[in-house]
């Protein structure tokens, strides 16, 4: 490929790498204004549905009308992919900071790849069990560091995020068919808009409306979350990966940690310091490993 060509393709994929990252820097942001994961979470997703919605229909023109398989396959993607994985995120934030949860769930690869070793029959290849051992080493170097000092709830936040990578990981297995049979855009915007939906009716079943009367900068952080680090990354990924290919927008995403824990401690005064270092390498190196041999696979 020209590289003249390149260079918008990897810029997209930069651009929404770094607009995921900035979700987790965001949501500490909002919780130093005592609102709760629940809360925030409800007025993320409201104000993205709209936005959701719009997508949804522009990708949905021309194309055949939805089944009750399709339905029910955007249900459960919308639950796992979007709902469940965004809440408990969102609640483990609460807990550990923005560069841990980041690693953390950039151990998705190496999830995908042990659910399709349970489920699907993938054999495990020593490469790729390398590469796991050495992503985790990454994630256990931080987490250690951050459970010498903040105790007991590190390790709750660091559960809770794990489980969103889970969560997260499922989706994509579980994707594959419904994307070729829906589109990457149109399944987007419809798995979103249920989980839109479930995040909106879990609010009214936990709290009082009353509790929707938040700070006004939260309201202005959430529409930023909504937008930039919701919306505009996914579209950018997209486009980037049909510029560009999957696995060279995967391997452009790696600066996602890293500009994670740059607002962490330019925004939210998070330590930089050797082990958040290592731990970072550690974790990229092992996502660059699966992602190399997968695309040997290829």
């Amino acid at each position: 490929m020209n590289p003249r060509h390149l260079w918008p393709g990897v810029l997209l994929a930069v651009l929404g790498a770094i607009g995921f990252s900035g979700k987790a820097i965001i949501v500490k942001l909002a919780y130093r204004h005592g609102v709760d994961a629940v809360t925030l979470l409800m007025w993320r997703m409201l104000l993205a549905l709209p936005l959701f919605l719009a997508l949804a229909a522009w990708a949905g023109r021309g194309q055949p009308r939805l089944t009750g398989r399709d339905w029910r396959d955007i249900a459960v993607l919308g639950f796992t992919g979007y709902y469940l994985a965004s809440f408990l995120d969102f609640a483990g934030l609460a807990y550990i900071s923005a560069s841990l949860e980041r690693l953390i769930l950039y151990l998705n690869p190496t999830l995908v790849l042990l659910i399709s070793v349970a489920f699907f029959h993938h054999r495990l290849q020593r490469r790729q069990l390398v590469a796991m051992a050495v992503s985790y080493a990454g994630v256990v170097a931080v987490f250690a560091h951050e459970l010498h000092f903040e105790g007991t709830q590190t390790a709750l936040g660091a559960a809770l995020v794990f489980g969103s990578a889970v969560s997260y990981a499922i989706y994509l297995a579980l994707s594959g068919r419904v994307v070729q049979r829906l589109g990457a855009l149109r399944l987007t915007g419809l798995a979103s808009s249920v989980a839109c939906g479930l995040c909106m009716a879990q609010f009214a079943l936990l709290r009082p409306l009353s509790a929707a009367w938040v700070p006004e900068p939260v309201l202005w952080l959430s529409l930023l979350n909504a937008t930039a680090c919701t919306v505009a990354p996914v579209l950018m990924l997209m486009l980037a990966i049909a510029r560009i290919g999957a696995p060279l927008s995967a391997q452009v995403g790696m600066v996602g940690p890293m500009s994670t824990i740059l607002m962490g401690w330019l925004l939210l005064g998070e330590p930089m310091n050797g082990w958040i270092a290592v731990g970072t390498v550690l974790v990229l190196s092992g996502v660059f490993l699966v992602g190399a041999r997968a695309k040997a696979i290829r």
